[in-house]
């Protein structure tokens, strides 16, 4: 517990100390925004529920907020711990996961922001945990556990079953078949299901929502996920670690002992080809990467014992990685400065948090710039839920009113309002012309420290006179990816 404790106290220490960062990320910005319901049509209720529950009953401010993140990700790495241990790992293995761990970039990363992936990155290795235990000890009441907490993850997201069907193709091929149609394994599934319910219930009823947005996301993401998820499954938990998540997987194949559990080491190829096949996010394999170094922490504790020299090595090798993956995932750099750096450019998140108050302000001076009589019927109209979400957090104070917009689940919030003869757009809105009598831009959005994101140079634009009723033209503004 020693050497554990004290790679889980450095890393929640260090996501702690840095938590405010350099402000909210979009998606943060987004799910504070976002009523209490079933379930949305970009993801179940959660991680948004969670969002609003701190960030009322603590100060409005991304240290508040991404409490639970820093929480997940901690519990993560102590899961992790938990399987080195479990497949065998002695004091050297398990504490090697623990600061493995602890130095890695994608921890760190989902560890500092509140994104569904930060408490998926729990769910995965502790699904993974408990069907190790069920399989290696023979011990049926692990489905059971394992059963429940899947229904529980749905409430996160749905990729769960991504890791089960994958599991589920792993015993078939590898063994323990006998699993698959065991009582215990029957009765998690309907466990699961029981508890997944309501969930399901909303996706059933409004169309399988998550279905549409993964298509979206394909259509978005997919070129680029599927030249770029290969260098990345190197990057995520850092190179000096892919010797030790290499040596668990094929040590799985090769350990007589490990035998009930090598349908992981068939598992992760499956997950890596469904994440190609699917295009939509690079990280979807970074929870069997997770299960793969926890068991190679085995092996390589057994290689380390050999010479001081190789564990002197390893020392150097996590340090480095810390330093890099800290520089990458958090928000170390100085903001005047971050622009000048690569870091914005390989991490989406650090770039997704940069500018909200400025680009507010930007959007009031065009607002207040209206006439008095625009401005009393004016509504604001934004591309994506991360300018609506800075509205909506920064943009009462200076006396804007509430935006609309038609991504995801902003555009069922509700529409401006008939009375609406004047609108400020922000973003691109490629059909303005023939929607509004007439359209002027006022200005363009400017961070003002040279980070290149979304928002940056997008325009400002004042639109009068809608050429039809809001209800016919609402439906043009909605958008998912």
């Amino acid at each position: 517990m020693r050497p554990v404790g004290a790679a889980m106290a450095a890393l929640a220490a260090l996501l702690t100390a840095f938590s405010n960062g350099y402000g909210f990320h979009r998606d943060e910005l987004y799910f504070r925004m976002l009523d209490r319901a079933w379930g949305y049509v970009d993801q179940p209720p959660l991680t948004p529920l969670l969002a609003r529950l701190f960030t009322t009953m603590l100060p409005d401010e991304p240290w508040a907020l991404r409490i639970p993140a820093t929480v997940a990700v901690v519990a993560a790495q102590l899961i992790v711990v938990l399987i080195a241990r479990e497949v065998g790992g002695g004091r050297a293995a398990q504490t090697l996961a623990a600061w493995g761990f602890a130095s890695a970039v994608m921890p760190m990363l989902f560890g500092h922001v509140l994104l569904t992936a930060s408490l998926d990155l729990l769910v995965w290795p502790g699904v993974s945990l408990l069907i190790i235990r069920a399989l290696l000890r023979q011990q049926p009441r692990w489905w059971w556990v394992a059963g429940a907490a899947v229904g529980l993850s749905t409430y996160n997201k749905l990729l769960v079953a991504m890791l089960l069907g994958a599991l589920g193709i792993g015993l078939l091929v590898v063994g323990p078949r006998r699993a698959l149609v065991s009582i215990p394994v029957l009765g998690a599934t309907i466990l699961a299901a029981l508890i997944a319910a309501p969930n399901l219930i909303y996706q059933a009823t409004h169309h399988w929502p998550q279905l549409t947005m993964g298509a979206a996301l394909a259509t978005n993401n997919a070129d680029e996920v599927r030249v770029m998820m290969w260098p990345f499954l190197i990057l995520m938990l850092g190179p000096p670690l892919v010797p030790v998540w290499i040596a668990g997987l094929v040590t799985l194949l090769r350990r007589s002992q490990w035998r009930p559990i090598r349908c992981f080491a068939v598992a992760f190829p499956l997950v890596v080809a469904l994440t190609f096949a699917a295009g939509s996010q690079l990280y979807y394999p970074v929870g069997l990467l997770l299960v793969l170094f926890a068991v190679g922490c085995v092996p390589t504790a057994d290689w380390l014992a050999g010479t001081r020299g190789r564990r002197t090595v390893m020392v150097a090798g996590l340090a480095v990685n810390a330093v890099v993956s800290a520089t990458i995932a958090l928000p170390l750099i100085p903001l005047s400065i971050l622009g000048d750096t690569p870091v914005p450019g390989i991490n989406q998140a650090t770039r997704d948090s940069v500018g909200w108050p400025t680009y507010v302000e930007q959007i009031s001076a065009v607002y207040f710039g209206l006439d008095a009589a625009d401005r009393g019927s004016a509504a604001i109209i934004t591309a994506n839920y991360g300018e609506a979400g800075a509205i909506a957090r920064y943009g009462q104070d200076q006396g804007l009113p509430w935006p609309y917009s038609g991504h995801n689940e902003l555009y069922f919030a509700g529409r401006p309002a008939d009375a609406v003869t004047t609108v400020i757009l922000v973003g691109h809105f490629d059909d303005a012309p023939r929607v509004f009598a007439t359209c002027t831009e006022r200005g363009q959005l400017a961070n003002g420290v040279g980070v290149d994101n979304e928002e940056e140079g997008s325009p400002i634009t004042v639109c009068q006179r809608p050429t039809r009723s809001w209800a016919e033209l609402w439906p043009s503004f909605q958008h998912f990816d």
